[in-house]
């Protein structure tokens, strides 16, 4: 049972592969705006060091937000040309709950599981697209996005600490640093592979997406913006 898994909520382009829920190649490339060029590029690459076809897949998994609106829209089209082109089914993971399980199984050794984990994607200035969970996996706190100030999890740290990391934690850093309740764990990149255990799960269950109505989960209306560039000049005129 061949799954390929698709992760381009972040900057992060990511390809993995899976056969019966083991991994057997990914590809991670962490650059800004690459998403569209080299996606389907990173998924024939991964396909060839696995000698496996297109044919031989039995499922494409995507992340499905919330995350980058640009990013989703192409994991997501890519995804869905693949399962409709083979016949084949679409799991969606949820990309936070696949950033949990990644985060803990990568960094099992350095956290217990009595600490609280909050990943976070970038939504720009100080809000984050975030939720909380417990070292079992359970969310506790909803999906939502937060603008983070230095009292945001004053209520939930009375009794565990919490781990903030993800691409969006990067920049609290500074904010936090005196606080030992809340603990900024940086450098943590999204990956293709940590959808395995949730899409293997999904498979197993037969739950599938709707290949033709399936849609990201934004979480917020995409609000598009002039360039920088384009403001300027409008300014010379």
């Amino acid at each position: 049972m061949n799954i390929l898994h698709i992760e381009t909520a972040t900057p992060v382009c990511s390809v993995a592969l899976s056969s019966n829920g083991i991994l057997v190649a990914y590809k991670d490339h962490d650059e800004a705006n690459i998403h569209a060029s080299k996606l389907t590029v990173f998924i024939q690459e991964v396909l060839d060091e696995a000698n496996c076809q297109m044919d031989d897949l039995h499922a494409v998994a995507v992340s499905k937000g919330p995350g980058s609106y640009t990013g989703l829209r192409i994991g997501v089209s890519v995804a869905k040309g693949i399962c409709y082109a083979l016949d084949i089914p679409l799991i969606s993971v949820h990309t936070l709950d696949a950033m949990v399980s990644g985060f803990i199984m990568s960094h099992s050794e350095g956290y217990t599981s009595e600490l609280l984990f909050c990943p976070m994607i970038d939504a720009r200035r100080m809000e984050v697209y975030s939720a909380v969970y417990n070292g079992r996996q359970q969310q506790l706190e909803p999906v939502a996005a937060r603008i983070i100030e230095g009292e945001s999890f004053e209520k939930i740290t009375q009794k565990q600490a919490v781990v903030l990391f993800g691409e969006g934690a990067d920049k609290f850093a500074d904010l936090f640093s005196k606080n030992s309740s809340v603990i900024v764990h940086k450098g943590f990149k999204n990956s293709a592979r940590y959808l395995i255990k949730q899409a293997f799960l999904h498979f197993s269950a037969s739950e599938f997406e709707d290949v033709a109505y399936f849609e990201p989960f934004y979480l917020k209306d995409f609000v598009p913006t002039t360039p920088k560039r384009l403001l300027r000049d409008q300014s010379n005129l």
